[in-house]
């Protein structure tokens, strides 16, 4: 870790050309995410994701000025000054700080990483050496108050986060702890005035950088823990990676601030979730990825569901759980704990596993939560275990879900069974049963988009699904199956809501409006 950063400033406008020149210069070298994968090749680009960097040192054996920037900025080599010179700008670089001197040769301060935005955006993510991956484990030689303020880069879980997020224009938006900055830097794009805070000071400048060399305009950046830094302000969209790691309780010098937030359990979470209501404009989302305990003699369901603020709508989904010896495992490796030697390491996995047996934890889930302040008296809370692969980006699939929770909330059976409905794209039909038997044991329709979910359903429930095009309310297509199966239709009209309802919470079937 370089204990000095980048002083370039968004508010010097000489500073400012310096920070336009620097990235014109990594454009002009390809020194983008696609310009990286023609370089390096599928493997080693792979590879550096996962903080592998013999093959890109082996793709890189060149002089030319992307295999420079790629030694420079994601390899953290020194290249002599001569060769900066053929890439870069060498003389803004070292007026503001992304580069010094060794020698004859020169150094990058910062990792500054490729990153390709939702619309075919250049980007580029900055952190601290050696953090644009993994965690803590990757760095050596610094001192536990350096590595208490490391600031990482784009991993899984940021750009998870980046999918699943609503992208509807706002006026308004908040990104609680943002660290390198890429929520920033995508809510930079739909929202008006973005406001950006961190406990960590070092990662509101980073995030400055971040948001500068990417084109981006600057956001109001401020130092604090969770809403402190914000008052009584509220927003139409708050976004959230937070330190979400259920880890023991250690002193501040010693926590890894980007991961450990300073509460017991899941209270940092649990607390977020909580005061997000009282920051929402009407209408606005709160978005974030959290961990949540598994507690003996608990369902998980009821604990999340708990912390739901009144007035709010929720989708709380439940993507990964790991028992207790995995997870502290997991994060002993993050922060570098299994190179400290086989006494110290037993010690510190002792630690963990002594504050999960004080809470009674026998597993870790890992998820996503989506509030919408909705003002409802009776608030729709979905919360649900799904492990399985997705299609991002979701946020579109997001907003849909909390329509269709409104029209659910809004419509009775009998102006549902008036209602008229469209299969929603992409659904197939899948027949399950024995090879040779005459009739399927049962019918399952899948998505192949969004949540790709896959439900079974019952003869009335595919005849009913495949003939949905919007043409006919749904009372006059099930009298219609009645008559073809030979069943009383009042009594079919009587059975079949719940499963309509079902069909559409789950996005298999939509809504048409009167006037389509």
């Amino acid at each position: 870790m370089s204990t000095h950063l980048p002083t370039a400033d968004d508010r010097d406008p000489d500073s400012s050309a310096r920070t336009e020149r620097l990235r014109h210069a990594l454009l002009a070298a390809d020194f983008t995410a696609d310009g990286l994968l023609d370089l390096l090749g599928a493997p080693a680009y792979a590879a550096l994701a996962r903080s592998e960097t013999v093959p890109a040192l082996r793709a890189t054996r060149g002089d030319g000025p992307l295999e420079t920037l790629v030694r420079l900025f994601l390899l953290q080599r020194p290249v002599a000054g001569r060769r900066a010179a053929a890439a870069l700008p060498v003389a803004d670089c070292l007026a503001d700080g992304w580069l010094v001197r060794d020698g004859d040769e020169v150094r990058a301060t910062v990792d500054v990483r490729p990153y390709g935005g939702p619309e075919g955006q250049d980007w580029w993510i900055v952190s601290d050496l050696g953090c644009a991956v993994g965690g803590a484990g990757g760095i050596g030689g610094v001192g536990e108050a350096d590595r208490a303020q490391l600031v990482l880069g784009v991993g899984g879980a940021s750009t998870t986060l980046a999918g699943i997020t609503t992208r509807t224009p706002v006026a308004k938006a908040l990104d609680l702890g943002t660290g390198s900055g890429i929520q920033a830097l995508h809510a930079a794009q739909h929202a008006t005035r973005v406001t950006a805070t961190d406990l960590n000071p070092r990662a509101l400048r980073i995030a400055a950088l971040t948001l500068a060399l990417s084109g981006a305009a600057p956001a109001d950046l401020r130092e604090g823990s969770l809403f402190a830094p914000v008052g009584e302000e509220t927003y139409d969209l708050i976004v959230s990676n937070p330190p979400f790691v259920i880890s023991p309780l250690l002193p501040e010098g010693s926590r890894l601030t980007y991961r450990d937030g300073g509460m017991g359990g899941d209270d940092l979470c649990r607390t977020l979730v909580q005061q997000s209501a009282a920051h929402l404009a009407d209408g606005g989302y709160c978005q974030l990825l959290a961990n949540w305990q598994h507690v003996e003699g608990e369902e998980w369901h009821d604990r999340v569901r708990s912390w739901v603020p009144s007035g709010c709508d929720a989708w709380i989904v439940q993507r990964e759980v790991q028992d207790i010896t995995q997870y502290a495992e997991l994060w002993l490796r993050d922060a570098g704990d299994h190179r400290a030697g086989d006494e110290q390491y037993a010690a510190r996995y002792d630690a963990w596993l002594d504050e999960f047996e004080a809470r009674k934890t026998k597993a870790v889930g890992f998820g996503w939560i989506t509030l919408r302040k909705s003002g409802a008296d009776s608030p729709a809370i979905t919360v649900e275990e799904w492990p399985h692969p997705v299609e991002q980006p979701l946020g579109e699939s997001v907003v849909r879900h909390f329509e269709r929770q409104d029209y659910l909330r809004a419509t009775d059976d009998a102006a549902l069974l008036a209602g008229r409905f469209r299969l929603a794209d992409e659904v197939v039909q899948e027949q399950v049963g024995l090879p040779g038997s005459e009739d399927p044991e049962h019918v399952v329709l899948r998505q192949n988009r969004g949540m790709r979910r896959a439900t079974k359903v019952d003869t009335v429930g595919a005849g009913f699904a495949g003939v949905c095009d919007g043409s006919l309310p749904a009372g006059r297509i099930l009298d219609a199956i009645a008559q073809l199966v030979g069943e009383d239709p009042v009594l079919l009209r009587d059975r079949t809501p719940a499963s309509i309802r079902t069909l559409i919470e789950q996005g298999f079937l939509e809504p048409v409006a009167a006037e389509d």
